[in-house]
């Protein structure tokens, strides 16, 4: 502790492990905490925070608890969906996605309440504390950033609950045993990690599973539903017009319903090392195959493939923690340019853990029956064109060939 901290805004959810840091920031630092719970859509009730902070000294106005689920999705899912990003071309960015939301309401609570420092439960391993910190910095150059499990000696859960228990925090009783994975959740997926998802061999436990049930469980019959574009961004399900975090809200269920949406991952960590997790993303998959969906009949074949090449990059300073860059906002840019015509409806039909595309339609449709049947066109396409069209592109191969022979 190299300098006095006054008070600092901790990312806080209730549970062991910031419960364990508020105390720890009290003690170690001599600081006032402010505690900051954002609902993401996580599904959890968030007013036992509340006391839980308020039994720890925290006074009642400087406990946040923030509804942050439409600007989650309208402000950040729905940009990353119209880029079509997944990071090592399965994950959906579910955790990385949330984290720039937090850090961005963290530095601004930090500047309401006149603290000199913000805090966060991230481990020193993991991805979370970069993305978290990169936040952070990018909006307060300034801000003091103290990250616990970078500076204490609480290295196990055992001590963990060792320092809760002299410090009369209260422990749930499931927690109190080892944890056989950890969790992170909010309305765009759920991810496990850690102790029983280890070992990349073995297979995922069922009770691992907490949004959708098992494809071989889900309803025997399909399911359609209909989803409808603006520019790129979900705004009604089945005819009926829903906000976006209601949109994701209803998807959610139907992804649950039919087992939409498992991944079971071996990805590679910004940090360096490997790691196994298993998320699930049941509304996620179907919107973001939705969005494809509606981008095969409004984009032009240039613009689609300059997107699909600029996607995994976009993924990765999402995964990276890199979401205030400016690199990111200049793909953004020209990703959201290309949404201007992507407008219409998809049809889809979810059945035992799939989603496929049945139909699009749009005012835009670059889709021309009139050109593409393989009956009498009218002359709308000459067919003795791609004769000249062949021969040019061959030209380089035949020179090759005529060389190398």
């Amino acid at each position: 502790m190299s300098e006095k901290i006054n008070r600092v805004v901790l990312a806080y959810s209730g549970g062991l492990d910031t419960s364990v840091i508020l105390k720890w920031l009290q003690q170690e630092y001599q600081c006032e905490v402010v505690t900051f719970t954002a609902d993401l859509g996580q599904g959890e009730e968030l007013e036992p925070a509340r006391k839980k902070a308020e039994m720890a000294g925290v006074r009642p106005e400087h406990i946040f608890i923030d509804d942050l689920k439409e600007e989650f999705v309208r402000d950040y899912i729905f940009p990353m969906m119209r880029s079509n990003a997944l990071y090592e071309g399965l994950y959906l960015l579910g955790t990385s996605i949330a984290r720039p939301l937090i850090a961005k309401r963290q530095i601004e609570i930090a500047k309401l309440v006149n603290a000199d420092a913000v805090s966060h439960g991230a481990t020193g391993k993991g991805n979370d504390q970069v993305r978290f910190e990169l936040g952070y910095y990018a909006l307060n150059p300034d801000i003091k950033v103290i990250a616990p499990w970078r500076e204490w000696n609480l290295t196990s859960r055992e001590r963990l609950i060792e320092f809760a228990e002299k410090h009369q925090i209260p422990i749930a009783k499931d927690k109190r045993g080892e944890a056989p994975f950890s969790t992170d959740a909010n309305i765009l997926h759920t991810s496990s990690e850690g102790k029983v998802l280890e070992d990349p061999w073995q297979e995922v436990p069922d009770y691992v599973y907490s949004r959708t049930v098992n494809p071989e469980d889900a309803p025997d019959a399909p399911e359609t539903i209909t989803i409808d574009f603006e520019r790129g961004d979900g705004v009604a399900l089945n005819g009926q017009a829903m906000s976006p975090a209601t949109l994701f809200a209803a998807l959610n269920e139907l992804g649950r319903k039919h087992g939409i949406g498992r991944l079971d991952l071996v990805e590679n960590r910004f940090v360096g090392m490997k790691s196994r997790g298993m998320y699930e993303t049941p509304g996620g998959t179907i919107y973001h195959l939705a969005h494809r969906g509606i981008e095969q009949i409004t984009l032009d074949r240039g613009a689609a493939h300059l997107k699909d090449e600029l996607a995994p990059r976009y993924a990765e300073l999402i995964y990276n923690g890199f979401w205030f860059s400016p690199e990111r906002e200049m793909l953004q840019a020209a990703i959201d340019h290309s949404q201007e015509k992507v407008t219409g409806t998809v049809r889809l039909k979810l059945y035992k853990g799939s989603v496929i595309v049945t139909g699009r339609k749009s005012p835009w449709s670059l889709y021309s029956e009139k050109v593409v049947t393989f009956e009498d066109d009218q002359g709308a396409y000459d067919q003795r064109d791609a004769a000249g069209f062949i021969k040019l592109n061959a030209l380089r191969l035949r020179l090759l060939g005529r060389r190398d022979r």
